[in-house]
């Protein structure tokens, strides 16, 4: 199997046009094609800076030509829970009119759109590219190849992934952007190229406060990581 991550600019997608045009987000939860209608539907969640933002995009998105239908199921503050189906794209035709398919969620922000797509071979993922780079506008982020054993690990192990995950989001602002500074600055390093005071120089905060802050963010992960490893195991 061929996996390829793209950073992909299509012209005829209403929810890139929505995001080039107002401060809003997509991410999808559920995708689901019907072969027969060329329609894909989806349900998605849309974030936005305020509620303001979030009702203009909404607005936008519905109205696109593009949009066969656009539902609100759930809304909290400036995020909803959408499901929408629309017309079969170019970029979605010429996937899968050469073999792909869709392998993992897509994000939209800022007028692209980041895919992940596959191909049983990789002579069709060259012809999709070659043909993709007529009409649109993307980038490669990535290109592996998957073996059968890596395939099996990654359907066998998808909770432990996903206890990770769920790890990685219960992590506060600050406690993300303080493991994130301590691991780029060299924190846990040995020798050490960082120290508590120089991260509590980088935030401006106490080093009491930095050790807190590092602490409740490695206490969070280990206890996820640990949950994986058991997940793992069984």
């Amino acid at each position: 199997m061929i996996d390829i991550a793209l950073d992909m600019e299509q012209y005829d997608c209403p929810f890139i046009d929505t995001t080039a045009d107002h401060d809003v987000a997509f991410a999808a939860v559920h995708w689901d094609f019907d072969q027969r209608a060329r329609e894909l539907e989806t349900r998605m969640v849309v974030e936005a800076e305020d509620v303001g933002v979030l009702d203009t995009g909404l607005d936008s998105l519905q109205a696109h030509e593009n949009m066969n239908d656009c539902t609100l199921l759930r809304r909290e503050d400036n995020a909803a829970h959408i499901r929408t189906t629309i017309e079969e794209t170019a970029a979605m035709q010429t996937i899968r009119d050469n073999g792909g398919y869709i392998t993992g969620p897509f994000h939209i922000e800022a007028g692209s759109e980041t895919w992940h797509v596959g191909f049983d071979r990789g002579r069709d993922a060259d012809t999709t590219l070659s043909e993709l780079d007529r009409d649109n506008e993307y980038d490669v982020i990535e290109r592996t190849s998957t073996t059968l054993p890596q395939l099996q690990d990654l359907v066998q192990n998808a909770g432990a992934a996903m206890t990770l995950v769920d790890g990685c989001r219960d992590l506060s602002d600050t406690e993300r952007e303080t493991l994130e500074t301590a691991v780029s600055e060299g924190y846990f390093e040995s020798p050490r190229d960082a120290t508590l005071g120089s991260l509590a120089e980088d935030f401006g905060v106490s080093k009491p406060a930095v050790s807190k802050n590092l602490r409740r963010g490695e206490r969070k992960m280990i206890e996820r990581v640990v949950k994986a490893l058991d997940d793992i195991e069984d």
